[in-house]
């Protein structure tokens, strides 16, 4: 592509000489067909030596450029939609492969690519464009939406329903049964799950991560959200849009998510709880109560406010300092008790 056209396509103004290029690369390794870019000043004293052909950076930095700049207010995200355009998709496969099988009940657009070892049950539903890779497992009575790619071995037991654009990694499983048990006289009763998983558009789930059916109704997960790899959301659990879930969260049965929700690695959500919109759970973090929205967490097992956290984790270092400074103090305390009682033995 040249620099010109690739102005056009993100709304961006080029400064300096055109040229073509052909891929996209980090400022340190990016060659003369390359663009790269840069977003955190951290690395601006990479501008002066890269190789690059062009770079997409901000006012501030473009004078450090020795190349051709295209100008952005957002260079990570004005990279990101060049990487968009110029990424080769993953699989090569197209048409609709003999050795998978559709059930003679399952409804399959013409143009959905379906490669060999596919299983695609009785009642199923994949709409236009959507991709399917092989081992993939569409159980009966699923629907899968417009433009979504499926990768190998992701699982959608029955009655999953997932939108259009959903982008689902290898190793998923949607709709396996929910950690429901009765306590019985004689041990643990199971509880049928009889639900269902709703995913909306616009959801990528990465690899090996698991969202569990409903007991009763839907387990769904909100529009525009990104799912980590190695997440379990248990049943019921209800995720708002354009929410982001980091690997090997695990959130508890019927909790509750809101809107633009942040849950870092190995946050853990405990059932029947409320996170309010926009609130950010920082790494490790524990939530064993409802949240009101905005609210910043971080810490281990509970949580505590952001800000307390951030000052209890500065204070830790500190702590064997402080220690024999009370000791000392309590000794100097000690002193001066004593010398008191020696200079007034009655206490008065």
């Amino acid at each position: 592509m040249l620099l010109t056209d690739i102005a056009q396509r993100l709304g961006l103004t080029l400064v300096g000489q055109d040229r073509e290029i052909t891929g996209v690369n980090t400022l340190a390794d990016a060659g003369p067909q390359d663009v790269s870019f840069l977003a955190n000043p951290k690395y601006a004293d990479q501008v002066a030596t890269t190789r690059a052909g062009a770079i997409i950076t901000d006012e501030v930095h473009a004078k450090l450029a020795p190349c051709p700049v295209l100008v952005s207010a957002q260079p990570y995200l004005d990279f990101a939609r060049l990487v968009q355009i110029m990424a080769k998709p993953l699989g090569r496969f197209s048409g609709q492969s003999d050795k998978a099988f559709i059930h003679p009940g399952a409804t399959v657009h013409p143009s959905v690519a379906i490669a060999p070892f596919v299983y695609i049950g009785d009642g199923a539903q994949v709409d236009a464009g959507t991709r399917l890779f092989p081992h993939v497992h569409v159980g009966e009575d699923c629907r899968i939406g417009k433009n979504c790619t499926i990768y190998p071995r992701v699982t959608l037991m029955d009655g999953t329903l997932v939108g259009d654009k959903v982008i689902l990694h290898a190793g998923v499983v949607l709709g396996s049964d929910g950690f429901g048990f009765a306590q019985a006289a004689q041990g643990l009763e199971k509880f049928p799950q009889i639900g269902r998983v709703v995913i909306e558009d616009n959801v990528e789930i990465g690899a090996n991560t698991t969202i569990d059916r409903a007991a009763l109704g839907e387990t769904r997960i909100g529009r525009g959200t990104k799912i980590d790899n190695l997440v379990q959301i248990g049943h019921n659990v209800q995720v708002g849009e354009n929410s982001i879930i980091v690997a090997q969260v695990g959130i508890a049965g019927s909790a509750n998510l809101g809107k633009n929700v942040v849950l870092a690695g190995q946050v853990g959500v405990a059932g029947h709880l409320t996170i309010g919109d926009g609130c950010r759970v920082a790494a490790k973090g524990g939530i064993h109560a409802s949240v009101p929205p905005g609210t910043d967490l971080g810490g281990g097992l509970p949580s505590i406010e952001y800000r307390q956290y951030l000052k209890t984790v500065a204070t830790i270092p500190k702590l064997p300092e402080m220690s024999k400074r009370l000791r000392r103090l309590e000794k100097e305390l000690a002193r001066l008790r004593e010398a008191c009682q020696q200079d007034n033995p009655s206490g008065t």
